[in-house]
């Protein structure tokens, strides 16, 4: 696979989803996504009905739901009302937060019914399931990982970017070890250079969630040079 200042943006989605993002920030996004062409565009949800007004006839560039974020910890009704309200605003990938507490506590069949309830509801669009990989042991992952795939999830996605603790490679690699080629894989928190995109694609991963501010430096640092790397699966 060829990285460059055309194709890397179309393994990245791009975010404002902290508490404190202002409307000045998602206006930068929105026209860093329109310059830059990133496949994907998240805000948190009170900022859904104008993100997707703002994108309005960028093809091109989808929008992204956050399905119980930041914690996961909310009734599967209340996600389900999250996918329903926010595909009706134009959502077309649903990043959701597992019940991380339930599967702690080996309630696997209450986090594969939260989880597939999601995947039903969302109409056949991709869904990631946010697994939030620094407060899980490896058992734990490889489990999220199996529960999502069971479900029918299409990513499994490694964190919220909220945990303060950085996706790794290892990280990539319990997870690939159980969904194959069953499920892509996304990253997110704490990729910050092209040395963290390449290096988490030589794992498996397909897809990458960003921030702002790492995304401008990132950019940055490609700039016109090409980056060649491993061959991986992607959704699109």
């Amino acid at each position: 696979m060829i990285l460059n200042k055309e194709t890397l943006p179309r393994l990245i989605d791009i975010s404002c989803v902290r508490a404190d993002n202002t409307q000045e920030e998602l206006n930068a996004m929105v026209q860093l996504a329109k310059e830059r062409h990133f496949i994907c565009c998240f805000s948190m949800p009170c900022f859904t009905p104008w993100l997707t007004e703002a994108l309005k006839g960028e093809k091109d560039i989808l929008v992204g739901a956050a399905v119980g974020f930041p914690s996961g910890a909310v009734s599967t009704a209340a996600k389900l009302l999250d996918v329903k309200e926010q595909m009706a605003l134009g959502c077309r990938e649903f990043d959701m937060v597992i019940d991380i507490g339930a599967l702690k506590s080996g309630l696997y069949n209450v986090v594969e019914k939260d989880i597939r309830s999601v995947v039903e509801s969302a109409d056949g669009y991709p869904v990631k399931t946010i697994i939030e990989v620094s407060l899980l042991t490896d058992d734990e992952i490889k489990k999220a990982s199996e529960l999502a795939v069971k479900s029918g999830a299409t990513f499994v996605k490694t964190g919220t970017g909220w945990a303060g603790k950085p996706t790794t490679a290892e990280h990539i690699r319990l997870i690939k070890s159980v969904v194959g080629n069953d499920a892509y894989i996304k990253a997110a928190g704490g990729v910050r250079t092209m040395k963290d995109i390449v290096s988490l694609i030589g794992e498996g991963c397909s897809r990458f969630g960003i921030g702002m501010n790492s995304i401008l430096n990132i950019m940055k640092e490609l700039g016109d040079s090409t980056v060649e790397c491993a061959d991986v699966k992607v959704l699109y």
